[in-house]
Order: C-alpha cells, then sequence, then structure tokens
C-alpha cells in the first residue's frame, strides 16, 4: 500500500463530493467517479440541519449555502382537516442558538451545484459507471463501462440507494418497502391562497397520510411531500412509478383547503415507494466501504438522509487521514462502530414516524398531540449532535 492511500470514491451525489472535499482538505485527494454525463441531482428539494450545516461551513460552504437557502420561522404540526396548530415551535436564530447551526430548506440542484463547484473538474470522472469490483492483495481494480480502469487502497461506496457498491458488500439484498408512497412538488408561492404561514415547516397530519412542506428559493416556493398509506404492496421493480390520475388526491379528500390546492397546485408527480435498506452488520468488504444512502438508505419522515451522509464523510474523513495508510483496516472497524449505531437509530425513528403521523382519531392521537409539545427536546439528540465531536 502507498504511503497515502490512494483512494476512489464512487458516486458525485452530495456524500461523495462532501467526503472528496473533506478529504483534501485533510491533504489527500480522491478520485471521484460518476455515471452520470454531468453533475445534477435528482429529486426536488432538501432540509439541511445543524447536524449537517456546521460540517458544510467547516468546508468554507456556509455563506454560499445561506445565499441559496430559506431559513424556516418555525415548525407546525396541523390536524390536516381543520388546520388546527397542534404545536408550534419557533426556529430561525433560536434553532441556530440551540443547536449550534442553522437549518436550511433549499433545492437539491443547487447543493450539487455547490459542492461541484468547490471540487473543480479535476479528479472528477463524469460518465464513468463503475461495472466490476475485484481486489487483489491489497488493491483494488474499477473496471468501469467507458473502458477505463482505476487501482485504489480504498473504494467508498457513495453511489446512493441503488448502489452496486452495496451488492458487492453484502453479496446482495432487498430493499423494504415501508408500506407508503408519496408524491411530490414544487409550487411557487403565489398560487397558495389558503396557506397559513408559509415561511414555517409544517406537518398537516391526518388517518392514512401526510403533507410536509417547507420554503425554498429565498420563501419563493414551497417544496411539498404527500404522504399515503398505499399501495399495501409494491411489486414495480423500481421505487417510481405512475399512479392513476387524481391518485395524489385521493387520500386529502375532505382535508383544509391549504392541503387540497398545494397538492393539486402542480401536475401529479409519479409515485414515490418509501423504501429503506435493511439496517447492516458491517458496512465494508475489505478496502470496499460504503457511505450514505448506500449503507442506511432510510425514510425521508426526519429530513436526514442527506444530513446523515454527511456525518458519514465526516467521520470517515477523519479516520482515513488521522491513521497511517498501513493501519486502513482499523480505521475502517472504527468509522463503521462511531457511524453503525446512530445511522440505525435514525432509520428506525424515521420508519416509526410515518405511523405516528398518519394515526386515526382517538387516544393514541392525543397523546402523540401532547409529545409534540416537547418536539425540540425529542429531536435534540439528532439537531443537536456535533459530528466533529465524534470524528477522531
Amino acid at each position: 500500500m502507498s504511503p497515502t492511500p490512494r483512494i476512489v470514491i464512487i458516486g458525485a451525489g452530495i456524500g461523495g463530493l462532501t467526503l472528496a472535499l473533506l478529504l483534501r482538505k485533510r491533504g489527500v485527494v480522491a478520485e471521484v467517479l460518476e455515471q452520470a454525463t454531468e453533475l445534477r441531482e435528482i429529486g426536488a428539494a432538501i432540509s439541511l440541519s445543524a447536524n449537517s450545516t456546521r460540517a458544510l461551513a467547516h468546508l468554507g460552504l456556509g455563506d454560499d449555502l445561506a445565499g441559496e437557502s430559506s431559513v424556516p420561522s418555525a415548525i407546525i404540526h396541523r390536524d390536516g382537516r381543520d388546520g388546527r396548530p397542534v404545536s408550534t415551535h419557533v426556529m430561525g436564530e433560536r434553532y441556530r442558538d440551540t443547536f449550534g447551526s442553522p437549518f436550511y430548506g433549499l433545492h437539491r440542484q443547487a447543493l450539487q451545484r455547490l459542492l461541484g463547484e468547490a471540487w473543480g473538474p479535476e479528479h472528477l470522472h463524469l460518465g464513468t459507471p463503475v461495472e466490476t469490483i475485484t481486489v487483489g492483495g491489497s488493491v483494488v481494480r474499477l473496471g468501469c463501462a467507458s473502458g477505463a480502469t482505476f487501482e485504489a487502497d480504498l473504494v467508498v461506496g457513495a453511489d446512493g440507494v441503488h448502489s452496486r457498491t452495496r451488492q458487492w458488500v453484502t453479496g446482495g439484498d432487498e430493499a423494504v418497502y415501508s408500506g407508503a408512497s408519496g408524491f411530490r412538488g414544487l409550487v411557487p408561492v403565489e398560487h397558495l391562497s389558503q396557506l397559513p404561514e408559509p415561511d414555517a415547516v409544517q406537518f398537516w397530519m391526518g388517518p392514512g397520510a401526510h403533507l410536509l412542506h417547507f420554503s425554498i428559493d429565498g420563501g419563493k416556493v414551497i417544496n411539498f411531500l404527500a404522504v399515503v398509506d398505499e399501495p399495501a404492496e409494491w411489486s414495480a421493480p423500481s421505487f417510481i412509478e405512475p399512479a392513476e390520475p387524481g391518485a395524489h388526491l385521493a387520500a386529502f379528500a375532505g382535508w383544509h383547503p391549504a392541503v387540497v390546492e398545494m397538492i393539486g397546485a402542480v401536475p401529479q408527480s409519479p409515485r414515490f415507494g418509501l423504501f429503506a435498506r435493511p439496517p447492516l452488520r458491517t458496512w465494508h468488504r475489505g478496502p470496499v466501504v460504503l457511505l450514505g444512502d448506500a449503507a442506511h438508505a432510510m425514510l425521508p419522515h426526519h429530513g436526514q438522509g442527506a444530513n446523515q451522509t454527511i456525518e458519514d464523510a465526516v467521520v470517515l474523513a477523519a479516520e482515513l487521514t488521522e491513521t497511517g495508510a498501513d493501519d486502513l483496516p482499523a480505521a475502517l472497524g472504527r468509522y463503521e462502530r462511531r457511524r453503525r449505531v446512530r445511522t440505525r437509530q435514525v432509520q428506525l425513528a424515521s420508519w416509526a414516524t410515518s405511523d405516528v403521523l398518519h394515526l386515526p382519531d382517538g387516544p393514541a392521537a392525543r397523546r402523540r398531540d401532547a409529545d409534540l409539545a416537547r418536539l425540540p427536546d425529542r429531536l435534540a439528540w439528532i439537531h443537536g449532535y456535533n459530528v466533529f465531536g465524534d470524528a477522531r
């Protein structure tokens, strides 16, 4: 093995580029392979909580990130039918003061662009999907569909929920369907005449469904995810499939006018099946290790997918650069131990949240509503976590 390990990162998404930037800040330059021919993040919008924005600020992206983002005024849970606020918690500066870093809402493409510009074109290989991974001794060899080949002392699979690297590490496993699906949309705020407090993160809750939304683009646009408890089973090979016309509104019939107006304000999106990956006992096989969704894809109900990925990158970068190259197996073991329990806890919490938001009227819903009064305390273990204290 070379004195400075040769590192190849598969995937130039949020996790892969964040890791690459953190490694470079510590004096190690990685090669980043991306199957797409351009850096283009899919999806509508993303929320970044304090546990990840402090890492992005550490990379010098704080000011640019603030310029691309909206800061929510509050987090509000409402009854989805009558619009009654169940709980309201002020965010903005109070959130920053409480957790030590801001909360942002922004378009995924904006974050992808900031990371891509910070990394630059050198050591970025677009249009380079990895087809084969072979290990000989301490060297990993990657064969790509483009004909390119790479050798590395370490390969990091940051290739998302459909990770081929995970298949190589685990031998193959199946994503688990949650029993719920979602419809997404971006709506100009001027089209939402019924919406109270558009600058807030809001959950509208009801039996069998909920609507989450928050503002992006300086408050000009509302990003929403409408989640419904259907279909009961998912048989399509993809996580995304067309839905019958009007399916996005069917579960919300009779709900508050603001909910119906928002979901109906844009053309119906495909139906997104909400899947998670089962927790892994080990995140690496020899010198090939997983990061982010490839290791622990989770449901979106805590908004922590990207945030946990960024945490992973901080810890892995520290372990890889603060130990000698010959201690690579031990570094990977420490990374895995530091991240496995926390990400599993967030996965489980995210899985449980959908059921909690979809409770029918009755005693369980009333207990949930009472618990929401303590929401900042209940989320502190996620948002208040300082990953730099956990990194070496």
